[in-house]
């Protein structure tokens, strides 16, 4: 798919733009690029026009200098919605995606007509998983990006689908190799300091989508599906992992089109 480039907050971005109807704007999760949603896009594309960017320090975005905030990231994607004037976009966001959609929601709801979590959770790291963070830092100083994502990618899929979909797998790596390395321990560290969102979801104005796999080894659905108001479409898919774009694309697809055909 071809990429365009826009300078947002002095951060060149890479972002795919097609497609026709509502605007969507899709965000990847941590060590990914615009490539996750490669099976998911052309289902969308007749009814959505989808603008997916790489995330700053992913794919072929830049890796500017400093922490990367889900605030700064997330003042990235407002900054995006501004510079291609398309009103107001639904956000769906994977994973970092949907921790970057939450500090957008809580910053910018006025320029959302909708939000969602893919395989997301408003809420924070607790004590070991910010001590995870931390060891996956030294893991990507010390031993290079590429021992850190030979780790990291079988975590993401369910267990049975390492032997059925070995092509995702090896395709959801090659993506996790194009990360900058100083990107991916800039974006840990924000991800270890973000706070519980979980009043975010709570305190929404506009609609909600909230997706889950029931085999995620990463966010379990309970996490997912932390706050429950009539407003929102949840949707879980069974057997997937964290990895729906990927592991069940029709399935993400179709809960995404009955959320956007409602708005």
């Amino acid at each position: 798919m071809d990429k365009r480039y826009a300078d947002v907050n002095g951060t060149r971005l890479a972002y795919i733009d097609r497609g026709q109807g509502t605007p969507v704007i899709l965000l990847h999760g941590f060590c990914g690029s615009s490539a996750y949603y490669d099976e998911v896009a052309p289902l969308l594309e007749g009814r959505c026009r989808l603008i997916i960017p790489d995330l700053r320090g992913h794919g072929a975005s830049d890796a500017p200098e400093g922490t990367y905030t889900m605030e700064a990231i997330a003042d990235d994607i407002a900054a995006l919605i501004d510079r291609l004037n398309i009103g107001r976009p639904v956000v769906l966001g994977h994973s970092l995606g949907g921790y970057v959609t939450l500090a957008l929601a809580e910053k910018h709801e006025d320029k959302l007509l909708a939000f969602g979590l893919l395989h997301s959770t408003a809420f924070p790291d607790d004590e070991k998983g910010k001590e995870g963070r931390l060891k996956a830092m030294e893991t990507i100083r010390e031993q290079g990006l590429p021992v850190f994502i030979e780790g990291l990618i079988p975590k993401l899929f369910a267990p049975a689908h390492l032997e059925t979909m070995p092509e995702a797998v090896r395709k959801a790596k090659e993506i996790g190799l194009g990360t900058s390395p100083e990107g991916a321990v800039r974006t840990l560290e924000g991800m270890r300091q973000r706070p519980d969102r979980n009043a975010v979801l709570s305190a929404a104005q506009v609609p909600v989508l909230l997706v889950a796999g029931t085999g995620d080894q990463i966010i379990p659905p309970q996490r997912t599906f932390s706050v429950n108001k009539e407003a929102f479409q949840r949707s879980q898919i069974d057997g997937a992992g964290h990895m729906s774009m990927m592991e069940a694309p029709g399935e993400l697809a179709q809960a995404v089109l009955a959320f956007t055909a409602k708005l």
